[in-house]
């Protein structure tokens, strides 16, 4: 820390409690103890129960679940591919070539997502590329929310790296290829795991724009949250919610573990 003195420490300590406990531990806790309760009783949820969990890992529930991990591993990798491949070729071009990338990246979170569902929606409802109706345009939405993420995450690696390496085995003779293949992605490869999980985890929670574009039988598990919720099944939505939490964070802590590797190597 960069606080030195004790009494500054404690301050410093106090004040992240203080902020941290009622803007994120609480409202987690609270959903917690609504998708354990049968019903509200003053400040408190009371009756304890499991059988919401029994709900929500079977049926439509799991369905939504394996929906929502399909899109949210097939997007991370077209967008590891599309924004790494994007960050890899604009360390190569001049000022003006790396501005235009970068804002062509950055246009998607620019605006509200909504606002990316309806532009995807528009372009791919009509012939020749007739996605609307089908998985595929949820995925390619999601595709191209977390793309933006992916390219700066690469991006600033790639910035960091230091070229003595590729140099050095390009003057053993190694083809561009295989320098790229064999030292420059090795060195990126904790950037590209960190990317891989951000994407994950941000198209697990997507909510807005895949309300415009998914199919009756593409569902992904925050629309099953919000439609529960709406219903006034706040129990079930909370249940919902928790198993969601909770397999974005086993998935966040496998890529961190690879990450981890992968630093080490």
């Amino acid at each position: 820390m960069l606080v030195h003195s004790r009494a500054g420490k404690w301050a410093t300590w106090a004040v992240f409690l203080l902020l941290f406990v009622p803007l994120f531990a609480v409202p987690l806790l609270v959903i917690l103890a609504a998708s354990l309760a049968t019903h509200w009783s003053g400040a408190f949820p009371s009756g304890p129960t499991v059988e919401r969990y029994a709900a929500a890992t079977s049926g439509d529930s799991l369905q939504a679940l394996t929906t929502s991990l399909v899109t949210a591993v097939t997007a991370s990798v077209l967008a590891l591919t599309l924004g790494g491949w994007a960050a890899l070729a604009a360390a190569s071009l001049r000022t003006r070539g790396k501005r235009f990338l970068d804002a062509l990246f950055i246009l998607p979170v620019a605006v509200p997502s909504v606002v990316v569902g309806l532009a995807v929606l528009v372009a791919y409802s009509k012939p020749p590329v007739l996605l609307n109706g089908t998985r595929w345009i949820v995925i390619l939405a999601h595709t191209v929310l977390v793309t933006a993420f992916a390219y700066q995450s690469v991006a600033a690696a790639v910035r960091r790296l230091d070229p003595m390496y590729e140099q050095a085995a390009a003057g053993l003779g190694a083809s561009p290829a295989r320098v790229l293949w064999r030292v420059r992605l090795p060195l990126l490869l904790p950037s590209l795991t960190s990317a891989a999980g951000l994407c994950f985890a941000l198209s697990m929670g997507e909510l807005s724009a895949t309300m415009m574009l998914y199919p009756p039988d593409w569902t992904p598990l925050p629309v099953q949250i919000f439609a529960a919720t709406d219903r006034g099944s706040l129990f079930t939505g909370a249940a919902l919610a928790v198993v969601l939490m909770t397999t974005t964070l086993l998935v966040l802590a496998a890529v961190s573990r690879i990450r981890t590797r992968a630093s080490y190597r």
